[in-house]
């Protein structure tokens, strides 16, 4: 690994030939060579010094090699093609370029401080390396670089460069300008695309591409668009991280980009991966970003990307515009093993939505075997990502704290999931998990961390084992929520049901509630309470009470079908607001009687709600219903201490002292600081008690 020192020397040079570059003239001087005439006859020509050749309309040719010291500017408007390889230097006096080998038993390549370009391709003008062969390439290479031969003669392209060669590695040296290099299809040859290049155009990318390699790192930072029609690979010396901001754009069936990265190595992409219908090669773009998510004639959008082995990030948590946008019907996505699992990690600032699934296979077969790695969504604020499709990886999907992951987008064509099948599947939420399929069914074990869980689709889920150990709350919209082979929410931090349309299926097994269950939807099952429960809720199963359970009185009464069982506490805070003659807490419809009794609540014991005084019941209503009749109205003047002996609770009145000469303000004064120190206590008190006034006694 590089000190830091290093690094930040690397990159201020790196800087400094960007900045170099994009300002340098091209090459042709005043009072250049012209050897026109002699490209034209198809003679060598020896350089002494900045030479140029104008090429005129059409196709021109050259069998010859160009030799020497000295620049090539090609101008015209016509196409110049090279059939065999010339090696020329820049004067020894312009020569500055800084070649080193780092990394020790892995070494890589870095340029600092490049060379002005030795080729220049003026607007308007067309050079072609090569005409379908293996030769015709300009070029000295004297560094003696690993695994790859690093170019001295920089170029600089504000025409075109079209690299038509066969069955051969290339290299350019450093890259600038702002015109279009193009590599026509099937010829097979590969271009090592190495260092820093301020080149501002367009690449068409027809064959293979390395935009990285374990020998180099590759960084385009002026580039916005990749037109890519064959296949564009990225890898990372050991340790290094490379960032590729520009769009991808293909035109025909059998175009990917191949993602490799060595240990400590990682490749963020933060553009994005999109079909081309209109533009040509110098401005590929797409008139309908939706025509992206539908299949096209002959599958001419269909496009990939391979992840082998690598780490790889899409974005970079300042855009919510999604790599790979499409359906399994228009990309592919694979995740495969190499030297280790490969990672994705989702980091954008906005909703995205992946619509196809995440498998393994071979180029598009990507759902011949399970992917082979894992996959994170970054904690980075708005991070909120759906998978509108069942994914296929076989490893472990991580929410971080602050991120959202949707499966399932809530429509009909959108349902998502995850591959459980494999030993290594867990989900670790930390954020948000929202289940929002419409048709297909989700079963899911091993769910851990401290998020939430929201069902809101109307398709059922279903937690299963006693790996389900999330901390957070618990939150059911609409739809099931079913709970099986042993899966409890005891660790859930709260449970809520907030819309009378929303289950939480609890199976055979029933629910024990250890923290809160709230809202107004329906329990399937039986519920044993020792925490917390809110009324409004349906239990259709037996509802017992345990000595360390409450239940909450709210504006509609538990709703009980099954057998009733009652102890602990009685919590009437929200009734005692506005009282009505007769107060229902629990509505039980089933046919046997209720047993127990809340706390010091007996039969017939007198319960004070603000100025009502009522006697509670386990015999109300149709008979077997918990319920408050009021009994008595004591006068407004009543003290608060005048209670009887056999009231559960105490009156919460204060009478106001009218003859009293100080007049009304000692009062508030003494009430105001006998509150501010009773606060603090009875917030230890409810503290202890798992949160909530009770106002039973």
């Amino acid at each position: 690994m590089r000190s830091h020192t290093h690094k930040t020397a690397a990159a201020a040079g790196a800087l400094a030939a960007v900045a170099f570059l994009v300002t340098a003239p091209p090459a042709a001087a005043a009072g250049a060579r012209d050897v026109t005439a002699d490209v034209l006859a198809g003679r060598d020509v020896t350089l002494t010094g900045d030479t140029v050749v104008t090429v005129p309309s059409g196709t021109t040719t050259y069998d010859g090699i160009l030799r020497g010291e000295g620049t090539l500017t090609v101008r015209g408007s016509g196409t110049l093609i090279l059939t065999r390889d010339s090696d020329f230097t820049l004067p020894k006096s312009r020569q500055r370029q800084k070649v080193s080998v780092q990394g020790g038993n892995h070494p890589y390549v870095t340029t600092t401080d490049p060379d002005p370009p030795a080729i220049t391709v003026a607007r308007g003008a067309t050079l072609q390396y090569g005409n379908g062969g293996s030769t015709g390439v300009i070029g000295h290479f004297p560094y003696g670089t690993p695994q790859f031969a690093l170019n001295q003669d920089n170029i600089r392209v504000d025409g075109t460069l079209r690299l038509s060669l066969r069955d051969v590695a290339y290299n350019l040296g450093t890259i600038s300008g702002s015109g279009l290099i193009t590599q026509p299809r099937f010829l097979w040859g590969t271009w090592d695309l190495s260092g820093t290049h301020p080149f501002s155009g367009v690449i068409d990318n027809g064959t293979q591409l390395n935009a990285g390699r374990p020998e180099f790192a590759t960084s385009l930072p002026n580039v916005r668009k990749i037109l890519n029609q064959g296949t564009w690979t990225v890898d990372t010396p050991l340790g290094q991280t490379v960032t590729q901001r520009m769009d991808f754009y293909q035109r025909e069936y059998g175009s990917d980009i191949n993602v490799q990265s060595r240990p400590g190595g990682k490749v963020i992409l933060t553009g994005q991966y999109s079909w081309s219908n209109r533009g040509g090669d110098t401005d590929p773009s797409l008139s309908d970003p939706s025509l992206n998510w539908t299949p096209a004639r002959k599958n001419v959008n269909k496009r990939g990307t391979n992840i082998k082995g690598a780490n790889v990030q899409w974005g970079d948590g300042t855009t919510n515009k999604i790599f790979m946008p499409g359906t399994a019907e228009t990309v592919y996505i694979n995740l495969l093993a190499a030297r280790s699992r490969s990672l994705l990690t989702f980091d954008y600032d906005g909703p995205v939505t992946l619509g196809a699934p995440i498998g393994g296979g071979v180029f598009h077969d990507t759902l011949s075997a399970p992917g082979a790695g894992d996959v994170v969504i970054a904690g980075t604020r708005g991070n909120d990502v759906t998978f509108a499709a069942v994914q296929y990886y076989d490893g472990s999907t991580t929410v971080e704290k602050g991120a959202v992951l949707r499966l399932g987008s809530g429509r009909s064509t959108g349902d998502g999931g995850l591959y459980t099948a494999g030993s290594l599947y867990r989900v670790v939420n930390n954020g948000s998990l929202v289940l929002n399929n419409v048709r297909k069914a989700l079963t899911l074990p091993r769910i851990s961390g401290s998020g939430s869980l929201t069902q809101t689709g109307s398709a059922t889920t279903t937690l299963t084992g006693s790996g389900v150990t999330y901390t957070g709350t618990t939150t059911v919209k609409k739809g099931t929520l079913a709970l099986r082979q042993g899966a409890t929410l005891r660790r859930s931090r709260a449970i809520r049901l907030t819309s009378a349309g929303a289950r939480l299926d609890v199976g055979t097994s029933g629910l024990r509630v250890a923290t809160t269950l709230s809202g107004e939807g329906t329990v399937k099952g039986s519920v044993t309470n020792e925490g917390v429960v809110a009324g409004g809720l349906t239990v259709s199963g037996n509802y017992t009470q345990r000595a360390t359970g409450e239940l909450v009185l709210r504006d509609k009464p538990l709703k009980v079908s099954g057998a009733v069982r009652l102890a602990g506490s009685l919590d009437l805070a929200a009734a005692g607001t506005d009282p009505a003659r007769s107060i229902t807490v629990l509505n039980h419809t089933g046919g046997s009687r209720t047993t127990g009794a809340f706390d010091g609540l007996q039969e017939g014991t007198k319960v004070k709600l603000a100025d009502a005084t009522y006697r509670i019941s386990y015999q109300g209503g149709d008979g077997n219903d918990v319920v408050l009749t009021a009994v008595a109205s004591p006068s407004k003047s009543a003290s608060s201490s005048g209670t009887s002996t056999s009231d559960a609770a105490v009156t919460r009145n204060a009478g106001a002292a009218q003859d009293d000469p100080m007049g009304w303000w000692p009062y508030a004064l003494g009430l105001g600081l006998l509150g501010g120190l009773a606060v603090p206590a009875a917030r230890h008190r409810r503290a202890g008690r798992r949160g909530g006034g009770r106002q039973a006694a």
